[in-house]
């Protein structure tokens, strides 16, 4: 495939009627419905709060792909992927390439796992569960949908996609880690077992696909076992199964950018599995040169600040994702007061040893909401931090 071509085509046929952060289950119920015939549409249960949960068939092929999104309701990236992935494969079905997808492959996807956190923008569910950690006990109806779909349905590769905080960077010195992939493990050693080796061919793929667009910005997700997690318990059961994690790129709070990418991976696993390239030969090993994720961003950093009280600091922001009347709302918070010299801003101001000006009643420390910056002296400035 021509990915630049496709990320060209993204650009301007990405479904419109989905956009930011916010996305509920009454904005993609009407895409479901209207879905082409080529899209086949089951109802599989309903959540705590009695919304639908459906799954999107396509395609008739011998190799099945099972893929779920929005498990934590706050993720939303990649259920907007899905659908632009919906519309590449309707507008371009008498291409020779769609037509070797969907006569190679039966891909079964389920747009929104968790409709009850979706609407109130929450990881959990209803219950305040966190399905990521129900795969053993089962406790929540989306829980069990998910095990009864897999078990039926018995899928060749699965697809568990996520989207991961502002607070992850990848290599060295640091970048935002704007895509993340995991081949979980399947017991406590991390042995690399047939199953992810799968798993990590095509994401070696899909690291070097990427490279062209967000250089050093791929990264590599922690591989700590997990029997809770679906995808540990996936593996365990010997079905390959990939992480996506859709992360931050420059400014691009609304993960616009970052959808693109998403859409990217998805045509890019599609092309794996067609082709075949996931089950021999299997050349797994460059996924291991992927570096792996680490916690060392921050939204913003304000560097080289002075107070009477405090002294010499720097001043780390963190923005809170608050959903206000349909809408996110970027809540910014003090995250660290301290030294941050191992640390990168996504924004970073060196205020050369200026004083901050405080009104007497404001306290800094962690968990402050702070939404502009005054400094004094020669810098003399405010820094807006509103979202």
């Amino acid at each position: 495939m021509d990915y630049s071509a496709l990320k060209d085509w993204h650009q301007s046929h990405k479904e419109p009627a989905l956009f930011g952060r916010y996305i509920n289950h009454s904005a993609i119920t009407p895409l479901i419905k209207n879905l082409p015939d080529d899209f086949r549409v089951e109802h599989l249960g309903k959540s705590v709060k009695k919304r639908s949960i459906e799954a999107v068939s396509w395609g008739n092929g011998l190799t099945k792909v099972l893929a779920w999104s929005q498990m934590h309701g706050n993720e939303s990236t990649t259920t907007k992927a899905l659908f632009d992935l919906f519309n590449w494969l309707d507008q371009n079905k008498e291409d020779e390439v769609v037509k070797q997808l969907q006569n190679g492959l039966t891909l079964k996807v389920v747009p929104m796992l968790n409709p009850d956190g979706a609407e109130v923008y929450t990881r959990s569910n209803a219950n305040q569960i966190d399905l990521n950690r129900d795969a053993q006990d089962r406790s929540q109806p989306e829980s069990r949908i998910l095990h009864t779909l897999y078990s039926k349905f018995k899928p060749d590769l699965c697809l568990n996609l996520h989207g991961q905080r502002t607070i992850f960077g990848v290599g060295d010195p640091a970048k935002s880690a704007t895509v993340s992939f995991l081949s979980p493990s399947q017991d406590e050693l991390r042995t690399v077992t047939q199953s992810r080796k799968k798993g990590m061919a095509v994401i070696a793929r899909l690291a070097q696909m990427l490279e062209e667009f967000i250089p050093g910005q791929i990264g590599r997700y922690d591989d700590g076992f997990n029997l809770n997690c679906v995808g540990d318990t996936l593996q365990q059961l010997n079905i390959p199964t990939i992480l996506f994690e859709a992360g931050h790129f420059h400014e691009d709070y609304d993960r616009e950018k970052t959808r693109a990418f998403m859409f990217l991976s998805l045509l890019g696993v599609l092309e794996s599995v067609a082709l075949q390239d996931w089950e021999e030969n299997i050349n797994y090993k460059p996924y291991f040169s992927i570096p792996e994720n680490k916690k060392c961003f921050y939204d913003v950093i304000f560097r080289n600040l002075n107070h009477p009280n405090k002294g010499h600091f720097d001043l780390a922001i963190q923005y809170e994702e608050q959903l206000r009347n349909s809408r996110i709302q970027f809540v910014p918070k003090i995250a660290q007061v301290s030294d941050l010299k191992d640390f990168f801003g996504h924004k970073e101001y060196d205020c050369k040893g200026a004083q901050v000006a405080f009104s007497s009643d404001f306290e800094l420390k962690e968990g402050v909401i702070l939404e502009e910056l005054q400094v004094k002296g020669a810098l003399s400035t405010t820094f807006s931090l509103k979202s």
